[in-house]
């Protein structure tokens, strides 16, 4: 980057009175330069004696008259100076000064003659009104302007909500300038500085605003007449079309987002202005530099040095193009605004400077000093070029990133430091790699060492996918409106895809949760496919998903790092995302999970997902966060319970259909699933006898339940479950009552005889050695052994069978 002077304010009419006003120590307000170049204008704002005056300089000592306008406090001051193209005369403009009680002047620079008052406006239409901020949007003028209320308002939240932001058409013709009809934007809200790009405007709360209403911005499109709601720190952005002028007052704009805007913290806004590319730069206080994009989105782009900025401290921000220039103490930084890249940093001699336009020169930078006017040229990156040191840096970042947490050492790891090689290969090599990959299409191909071949070779397919995905996302951001919704899908695919084979950590589970809440539709086709999901020919659903990839559906993280922002697990993700596109489905894929589960880890291993929290409660707990809730969601909640198989679900089911009075189902259930174990069959059978003995709803299906008696219960304990569940009459019970709600014996007849004319459990036990052919059976052959000495004193004892047959065991029995 070179410096070079291109005046020393000589060349301007009064230049000396210029440069005397640079070097008075009282640094100008504002300072403006016209769209040619030839102008300077100063607003500046003195201390007594000296008035605060608006004073235009021209280059090449133009003569004329000139224009020098001053006011004596408490008048009204100007807020804006405005540089407006005329669309009868081409390259031609007209200067507008606004003033605060709404008088508008518009002047016009005529070669030879000089400076010519073409007309006086009145902007605003009540007399107490108070311009307070003020823009040009295309050929209309937008302000926002104080209406003090009529009474003494005591009330501190009616008075915030005293301003209103209107616009009105600046017609220039050759007949003069007329001014339209104005039209309320935006009424009953609080003060806003309002800044304007080519298409829309931006509105900033005031530093001294409510404290409330300084959580979040506003963007107003006037073509689609829409408001954009965006509180970027916390990712909120949120659309609504005002259809009539009465929803463009303020508290109704908000009325659906105000719970959730209240729990935001305040924006960190230090300065604020508009990028030649239709964004909107922000600095932080802390230094930090971000664009905010008319759809609301919000990307960093650099990080100036120093640490907090103090809210006296100037900073400086202007765009040329690509570059961002910003000059804070002295100290002129030139960054990539795409990458977010450091271009140049030079220490600038000059106290004081101030940002001209650069007419036609994209590559150089303008700036205004004591001393005169000074111009820095910079080269542009190729385009060819761009992406590599970008994308190198970013290796280099990450690896830094990534061995930091893994050093022992309290040293600060820096890009430099790997740079240079040594102990850490890893990013060098990929760096190299990256170069070679990049420039193969483009340039002949560098060398490569041998040793990086084998590497190249087996990150070739991730290198394509990169590639793949880079020219995807050139591709939505050239697209038209009606391709975008294809673009997005496919870079949601890519995106959930690659996601799902890399590590699930904290990041990237946010990542997909904010995937998921931007592009619902998207990352539920992008789902399908990567889990392969698909109805086979029985209508059954089926999921190709190899292992590595349920792993990563099923991960669970810790406790604490879940509800963060709202952030769930990804099993959570994809259950919601049935609930709303393919609700038929989800039971299904809770069971395949299941069957998935079953075959990786043993029953209730701590290291498996179903070690934790079963996987159809967590699907449940999806189901509970609906906000509306219906049959359907009673049905969902069933099918989820019925399809784990699980004892403590299938009971459960069996109790809200029991619940629900549908005794059809209840029945069709309990056959079903009584098959599975008979201690289920028992549970499911006393139920369902309890629920026999309390009402007759049952009645029609008793032939059907009867069949379901496990075979360990008697007579006896059928009894004494129905004596504890019959209903408590009130009053005395009268024999042979009319009421057909009673039960009666011979409603449970069919059941007793079922369970006295089966054979018992001990029976069944020893029905083999009761039909044995021989009775009893023949003694086994005794081992005839030499007797040794007994001892002296020592009784013999009779020998007996090592075994007893059943039938000896009868015998005891019976005696």
């Amino acid at each position: 980057m070179k410096l070079r002077q291109v005046s020393d304010l000589s060349d301007f009419s009064r230049g000396h009175w210029l440069r005397e006003l640079l070097c008075r120590g009282e640094e100008p307000s504002h300072v403006q330069s016209s769209p040619d170049g030839q102008h300077v204008l100063l607003l500046q704002k003195s201390r007594p004696p000296a008035l605060p005056r608006v004073v235009a300089f021209q280059r090449h000592s133009i003569a004329g008259a000139d224009l020098e306008r001053s006011w004596q406090p408490p008048q009204p001051a100007p807020v804006g100076l405005l540089f407006l193209q005329s669309p009868v005369v081409p390259d031609s403009w007209v200067l507008a000064v606004v003033w605060e009680h709404g008088r508008t002047e518009v002047w016009h620079f005529v070669v030879a003659v000089g400076w010519q008052l073409l007309q006086t406006l009145e902007l605003c239409q009540g007399a107490r009104a108070r311009v307070v901020s003020v823009c040009s949007q295309g050929a209309s003028l937008v302000w926002c302007e104080e209406r003090p209320p009529l009474g003494a308002h005591s009330d501190v939240s009616k008075c915030a909500f005293r301003f209103c932001v209107c616009a009105r058409a600046l017609e220039l013709g050759e007949q003069g300038v007329r001014l339209g009809a104005a039209r309320i934007v935006l009424h009953n809200s609080p003060e806003y500085q309002v800044l304007a790009s080519l298409q829309h405007v931006f509105l900033v709360p005031a530093a001294a605003g409510f404290a409330t209403t300084s959580k979040f911005l506003l963007i107003w499109h006037p073509e689609k007449a829409e408001f954009t709601i965006t509180a970027p720190s916390a990712g909120f952005i949120h659309s609504k079309v005002l259809r009539s002028s009465s929803e463009s007052d303020f508290k109704k704009l908000l009325l659906g987002s105000v719970g959730l805007l209240s729990g935001f913290a305040p924006l960190d806004i230090h300065s604020s202005t508009v990028s030649n590319s239709g964004g909107l730069l922000l600095v932080s206080t802390k230094g930090s530099v971000s664009i905010l994009e008319p759809d609301g989105t919000q990307r960093h782009i650099f990080d100036l040095e120093g640490g907090p900025l103090a809210q006296g401290s100037p900073v400086q921000l202007k765009s040329f193009g690509s570059i961002l220039a910003c000059v804070l103490a002295g100290v002129l930084y030139l960054v990539d605004q795409n990458s977010g890249r450091l271009v140049e940093k030079e220490v600038l001699s000059m106290k004081e400077v101030h940002f001209l336009e650069s007419q036609g020169e994209e590559d150089s930078i303008r700036l205004l000093s004591q001393s005169g006017i000074y111009s820095f040229s910079f080269s542009k990156p190729e385009d060819n070029s761009r992406p590599e040191p970008c994308l190198v840096e970013m290796v280099f970042e990450e690896a830094c990133r990534y061995y930091q947490r893994r050093s022992l050492s309290s040293s600060k790891l820096t890009v430099e430091k790997l740079k240079k090689g040594g102990t850490f290969q890893a990013p060098v090599v990929l760096a190299a790699i990256l170069q070679h990959s990049l420039h193969q299409k483009q340039k002949p191909a560098r060398s490569l060492q041998d040793s990086y071949t084998k590497l190249l070779s087996t990150v070739s397919l991730e290198l394509q996918s990169y590639m793949s995905l880079e020219l995807l996302k050139t591709c939505v951001v050239c697209a038209s409106e009606n391709e975008v919704e294809s673009y997005c899908r496919e870079l949601v695919e890519q995106e959930v895809s690659r996601i799902l084979q890399s590590d699930m950590d904290k990041d990237n589970l946010a990542y997909l949760n904010s995937v998921f809440a931007s592009f619902p539709k998207a990352a539920w086709k992008a789902t399908r496919s990567c889990l392969q999901l698909q109805q086979n020919g029985d209508g059954l659903l089926v999921a190709r998903a190899t292992p590595e990839v349920w792993k990563k559906v099923l991960c669970q993280p810790q406790l604490e790092e879940v509800g963060q922002n709202g952030m769930v697990p990804l099993f959570e993700l994809i259950c919601a995302s049935f609930l709303r596109f393919k609700p038929k489905w989800l039971p299904s894929f809770v069971e395949l999970t299941q069957q998935y589960v079953s075959s990786s880890w043993s029953y209730g291993s701590k290291e498996g997902p179903e070690g934790r929290v079963p996987l159809y409660k967590r699907a449940l707990g999806v189901l509970a966060r609906r906000n509306k809730h219906g049959e359907a969601d009673e049905e969902m909640e069933l099918e989820l319970l019925l399809c784990s198989k699980r004892p403590k679900a299938v009971l459960q089911a069996l109790h809200l259909l029991i619940h629900l009075k549908r005794w059809q189902r209840v029945v069709e259930v309990a056959e079903k699933f009584s098959k599975l174990s008979p201690l289920l069959n028992k549970e499911i059978f006393i139920t369902l006898l309890a629920e026999f003995a309390h009402h007759r709803e049952l009645d029609p299906y008793l032939d059907r339940l009867w069949p379901l008696c496990p075979a360990e219960l008697t007579a006896s304990d059928i009894l004494t479950v129905v004596l504890q569940h019959l209903p408590h009459p009130q009053e005395d019970p009268v024999p042979f009552s009319s009421e057909g709600n009673q039960l009666t014996v011979g409603l449970l007849k069919p059941l007793l005889q079922r369970v006295v004319q089966r054979p018992s459990v001990q029976d069944e036990m020893y029905s083999d050695a009761l039909q044995s052919s021989t009775f009893p059976p023949p003694t086994p052959p005794r081992e005839h052994k030499i007797p040794s000495k007994a001892a002296a004193g020592d009784v013999p004892q009779p020998s007996m069978a090592r075994t007893s047959s059943p039938s000896a065991l009868l015998q005891d029995d019976s005696v």
